[in-house]
C-alpha cells in the first residue's frame, strides 16, 4: 500500500482529543465532510478506509517508547533537553505534560475517530465489498484501542461513532477490561470476513487479525484463548522465518513471508515539523540515525533510541541476530576502507539501531530525517512463535510444543536447542523475545506485563508506571472528571 495510500481527509480535526494540532481555536473550517455528502459510493467508503489506515504511520511514538522506557536503549539525542519529553520517558520521571503522550493519544484517536466514521454510516449504502472495507476497519480500531490501552490503561471507549465537544463531556473512561473486550469484538469481525491473502500489499489480513487477537490475550493472561488465536495464525500456513536474519530489515525485504502485518512508508513525497502526523515517511528512522554521520552505507540521524550495554550483554555469543539488530559504531568505523566521521551525541554508548536506521540507499524527498521508506514490521511470525509458546509454557497448557516454537526462533540464529520446562521455560523464552524483537518496541510492554519492570527499569515505581499519565490537556478540554492514573 505504499505508494499508494496517500491522506485523504475524512474527519474535520474537530478538537482536541482527536486533534492535529492547537489551531483549532475559533477556526470556522471552510467546508466539511459529513454524512450528507459523503459515503454516497463505495469509493467514499474506500477512500475514508485508506484515511483510516493514514494515521498508522504516526504510531512511530509508540514504538520508541516501548525501547526508550525500557532497560533495551536510552533517550539520547543532542543534549539532555533534546525532545524533552522523550528524555522525561526515558527517566521515568514523565507526568502529565507530555507532548510525546499527547501526541500518542491525539493521533491514535484521530484513527479510532477515522474507523468511527465508517461504521457510523456503514448502513447508508450497499455494495460488493463492503465487508471486506468493514472488517479491515474492525482490524485497525482494534489496533489504535491496542496501541492506547497498553500505554494509558483505562479509556473513553467510543465506539461507531465520532466523539463531538457536547458529547465528550459525558463520556467517561471504561476500564481497560472494556476497551480489551471491545478490541476482541473487531478482531473476532475481522478474522471471520477478512481473507488469508491481502486484498492491497499492505492491507491486513485473517492472519494479522488472528495475531493481535492473540497478543490482546496474551496481554490479559488470558492464555488458552491467545494460544487458541496464535496457533490458528501459524496453521494458516502462509507464514515462516525469513531465512536471511541479516536483511530481514532492509527495504528490498519488506513484506515478505515473515511479515503478519506491516506498517507500510515511503520517500516520495517531502515533510516538514509542522505537521509529523501527516508524514508519509518513518519518523524514527531518521531519529534513529547517527548523529554528524559522514561515510558509507548509512545517512545521518539524531542519534535518538541508543542500545544499552545491558541490552548488548543479553546475546548470546555467536547469535546470528546481534549484528543486524546492534550496529557497534566504534568497530564498524574501524573495518570501513572509506573514512567515517560522526558525532557522539547525548547518553553515547557506541550502539546504535541496526534495524531502523537511516541508510544511503533509501534517502527520498526532504527532510530527509523525516522521509525513511522502511516499513516497521509491526508483528513478525517469529513475534507469533514466542507469543504462542509463552501462552501454551504459562498457561500449563504444552511446555513441549511451546519448547518446539521456541527453538525455531533460535535455530535461524544458530544457537543452541534448549530442553527446559516450567519456570526454566518461561524465563527463556521471555528473554528470547528481548533479543529477536529488540528495538521493535515491544521490551517495556513485556516487562510490565509480565511483572519484571520495577526489577529491570531504573527509577520504576510499581503501582505507577504501570501506564503512563492521561495528557492534563486531553482531561481539561473535555470536561468529563477523568480521573489521571494513579500516583501521577
Amino acid at each position: 500500500m505504499k505508494r499508494y495510500l496517500k491522506y485523504i481527509l475524512v474527519t474535520i480535526c474537530q478538537l482536541a482529543f482527536f486533534g492535529c494540532s492547537d489551531d483549532y481555536v475559533d477556526i470556522d473550517p471552510e467546508a466539511t465532510i459529513d454524512a450528507d455528502n459523503y459515503f454516497n459510493s463505495p469509493q467514499d467508503y474506500e477512500d475514508a478506509l485508506v484515511g483510516a489506515y493514514d494515521l498508522l504511520q504516526a504510531s512511530y511514538i509508540n514504538v520508541w517508547i516501548g525501547d526508550i522506557a525500557s532497560d533495551n536503549t536510552l533517550a539520547g539525542g543532542e543534549n539532555a533537553n533534546d525532545v524533552i519529553a522523550l528524555q522525561e520517558i526515558d527517566d521515568m520521571r514523565h507526568g502529565a505534560v507530555n507532548d510525546q503522550l499527547r501526541n500518542i493519544w491525539s493521533w491514535m484517536y484521530a484513527g479510532i475517530s477515522r474507523t468511527n466514521y465508517i461504521f457510523e454510516n456503514k448502513d447508508k449504502i450497499n455494495f460488493e465489498g463492503k465487508e471486506q472495507i468493514l472488517a479491515e476497519a474492525a482490524f485497525l480500531r482494534a489496533y489504535y484501542y491496542f496501541e492506547l490501552v497498553k500505554i494509558f490503561g483505562d479509556l473513553p471507549l467510543i465506539v461507531d461513532e465520532r466523539a463531538t465537544f457536547e458529547g465528550l463531556s459525558s463520556i467517561s473512561r471504561s476500564p481497560k477490561s472494556e476497551v480489551y473486550t471491545q478490541i476482541e469484538k473487531d478482531l473476532e469481525y475481522a478474522v471471520a470476513n477478512l481473507s488469508v491473502t491481502p486484498a492491497q500489499l499492505g492491507r491486513v489480513t485473517k492472519g494479522a487479525a488472528l495475531a493481535l487477537l492473540g497478543k490482546t490475550h496474551l496481554y490479559q493472561d488470558e492464555f488458552a484463548e491467545a494460544s487458541d488465536a496464535l496457533e490458528q495464525t501459524i496453521s494458516l500456513g502462509v507464514y515462516d522465518l525469513f531465512d536471511d536474519y541479516s536483511t530481514l530489515f532492509l527495504t528490498q525485504n519488506e513484506n515478505n513471508i515473515e511479515s503478519v502485518f506491516e506498517i507500510q512508508y515511503s520517500n516520495e513525497e517531502g515533510a516538514g515539523f509542522d505537521c509529523l502526523q501527516c508524514v508519509e515517511g518513518n519518523v524514527a528512522v531518521g531519529f534513529n540515525g547517527i548523529r554528524g554521520y559522514n561515510g558509507p552505507i548509512y545517512a545521518d540521524g539524531f542519534s535518538f533510541n541508543v542500545p544499552t550495554q545491558d541490552l548488548v550483554d543479553a546475546f548470546e555469543a555467536g547469535d546470528l541476530r546481534f549484528e543486524p539488530t546492534i550496529l557497534d559504531i566504534e568497530t564498524f568505523a574501524t573495518t570501513q576502507e572509506e573514512e567515517v566521521t560522526y558525532t557522539k551525541g547525548y547518553e553515547h554508548t557506541g550502539y546504535y539501531n541496526h534495524k531502523y536506521i537511516p541508510r544511503a540507499t533509501d534517502i527520498g524527498l526532504g527532510d530527509v530525517h523525516l522521509t525513511s521508506p522502511l516499513n516497521y514490521r509491526a508483528i513478525r511470525y517469529a513475534d507469533v512463535l514466542l507469543m504462542a509458546a509463552e501462552a501454551l509454557n504459562r498457561g500449563g497448557i504444552d511446555d513441549s510444543k511451546a519448547l518446539s516454537y521456541l527453538n525455531q526462533v533460535r535455530d535461524r540464529a544458530d544457537l543452541d536447542q534448549l530442553s527446559l520446562t516450567g519456570q526454566a521455560l518461561t524465563d527463556a523464552i521471555l528473554k528470547e523475545r528481548r533479543v529477536e524483537l529488540a528495538g521493535e518496541g515491544h521490551r517495556f510492554f513485556d516487562l510490565v506485563r509480565t511483572g519484571q519492570a520495577a526489577a529491570n527499569i531504573e527509577g520504576f515505581v510499581a503501582g505507577k508506571h504501570e501506564v503512563f499519565p492521561i495528557p492534563q490537556i486531553e482531561i481539561d478540554l473535555a470536561g468529563a472528571g477523568w480521573k489521571q492514573n494513579a500516583n501521577y
